[in-house]
């Protein structure tokens, strides 16, 4: 639930409940007030009387008009006030502007000064009389015989209603209040707390980031706004942490990156020093010994100048600043070509070379030439230095899938153990743990390969067995209609 949801409805509840429980309440309050007045010694409660009451004056209105005569009678009259006397009511009759009759009701009252103020013929009066109380009253004007005329006037005794309604409406009032107070209250308090608790759990995630602790989750469970930042928060924790993770990472490699350059150029460097001190210190004394001092520092240039060309290259694919220049290329007729141009490699002397192509006519994918032969002949360089058996084997497999061609290159060699499969693929990583340049090569090979081939939007990996040799994979996408399109 949103919060502009939350908080509509919380000012509804607001206006709502306290009518509500008002209304309760205030009837509460007079039931309890008025449920027992007059009750006691046979008499009727309230409601009771005021129904009596109405009953008694419509039936005192029948006579009115039926036998208006009976009025002039004291026996019927004081009878009829016996009646109403037991109702909290009275009556008084007037007869050609005397008094005939006077209900105890008006004991001590001055009814002559006070009949005046009834004489508006309405139908409910109210006046106040000293030292009685206050009165509702009622008029009916009595046509007598003999063109007699006058008036019944029916009262009812309030002072009781009134005593009670003086302690009925204060405590309305004070109810009213309450009401009011307890559920905006108890509502503000829930409505708050529940935006306020994660304001502070958001709080203090922030002051824990603030401090470098990305450890800590920020989870707050709600689908609101608040909720909302907190995914936020929690998803600007994670990257943060990721970041600081990535960058550790780095440093860590930064590390390795330079203890490994500097062992591999110091180990070429040693050795064209030991030969320069040699040819100075006359050990070389003969020319034979000259030339071969000679071909050990041209041999260790060229090593060290292979090493700063693959770092350089390797440098530049890491920091994606070596621009690829794809095209659309005929792999199978590719790899055709490569693997006829190393039989014809010197260096392949001595190494039978297979090559299984797919019956298809053309394997078209998207690919740099140019990179792709270095990332192939990086993978036979690699093999070519783990060639250990007298019969040695190279063989090259293009598969052609619905979605990507995959090329295999396996040799028969000494193979990799298990636990450095995972890792040759890393940058300056040898099987070989002595980095012997004879043996191990720069440990970039395989590294540039695995940038050359995702530059190109594939994948590659590898699989081997001790003793038997092994296979480097690589996949490209293929391409599909003329377009240029990769499926």
């Amino acid at each position: 639930m949103s919060i502009k949801t939350r908080l509509l409805l919380s000012y509804i509840a607001m206006t709502f409940i306290p009518v509500v429980l008002f209304a309760v309440i205030a009837g509460g309050l007079y039931t309890v007030l008025f449920k027992n007045i007059g009750e006691g010694r046979g008499t009727p409660a309230i409601w009771e009387k005021a129904s009596l009451r109405g009953e008694m004056a419509a039936g005192l209105k029948f006579m009115i008009q039926t036998e208006p005569d009976r009025f002039a009678d004291p026996s019927f009259v004081a009878k009829a006030d016996e009646q109403l006397t037991r109702l909290d009511a009275g009556i008084v009759v007037t007869e050609d502007g005397r008094i005939t009759y006077a209900s105890d009701l008006l004991r001590g009252v001055d009814v002559e000064k006070e009949i005046q103020k009834w004489q508006p013929a309405m139908s409910w009066h109210r006046w106040g009389a000293k030292g009685s109380g206050r009165f509702s009253v009622e008029k009916f004007d009595v046509a007598f015989s003999g063109q007699h005329t006058g008036a019944v006037y029916v009262l009812t005794d309030m002072s009781t209603f009134f005593a009670e309604a003086k302690k009925l409406f204060p405590l309305m009032i004070l109810s009213l209040l309450l009401v009011i107070g307890l559920t905006n209250g108890i509502l503000t308090f829930l409505v708050s707390r529940s935006l306020i608790k994660p304001l502070y759990a958001l709080k203090h995630a922030a002051e824990q980031i603030k401090d470098g602790d990305l450890s800590h989750e920020i989870a707050l469970k709600r689908k609101d706004e608040i909720g909302e930042l907190g995914e936020a928060f929690e998803e600007m924790r994670s990257r943060l942490s990721e970041s600081i993770r990535l960058q550790l990472q780095y440093e860590d490699n930064r590390k390795e990156l330079i203890a490994s350059i500097s062992h591999d150029l110091k180990t070429p460097i040693t050795g064209i020093k030991a030969c320069v001190e040699g040819l100075q210190d006359g050990i070389a004394d003969t020319e034979a010994m000259r030339d071969k001092y000679m071909g050990m520092i041209a041999k260790k240039t060229e090593d060290m100048d292979r090493l700063i060309e693959e770092l350089l290259l390797f440098s530049k694919l890491d920091l994606k600043k070596l621009p690829f220049h794809m095209e659309p290329t005929d792999l199978k007729g590719y790899v055709a070509d490569c693997v006829q141009e190393l039989q014809l490699d010197p260096r392949m002397s001595g190494v039978k070379i297979a090559c299984e192509l797919p019956d298809r006519e053309r394997v078209q994918v998207m690919a740099d030439r140019e990179k792709l032969r270095r990332v192939i002949l990086n993978i036979i360089d690699n093999s070519l230095k783990y060639l250990d058996k007298a019969d040695k084997e190279l063989s090259v497999y293009l598969s052609d899938g619905p979605d990507e061609a995959v090329i295999r290159i396996k040799d028969n060699g000494s193979g990799i153990e298990e636990a450095a499969l995972p890792h040759i693929f890393d940058r300056f990583y040898r099987a070989e743990p002595s980095r012997n340049t004879d043996t191990g090569g720069s440990g970039l090979g395989l590294a540039i390969v695995k940038q050359m081939i995702e530059g190109m939007g594939g994948r590659v990996w590898a699989e081997s067995r001790t003793g038997e040799g092994t296979s480097i994979y690589f996949a490209l996408p293929k391409m599909t209609g003329d377009g240029g399109e990769r499926a």
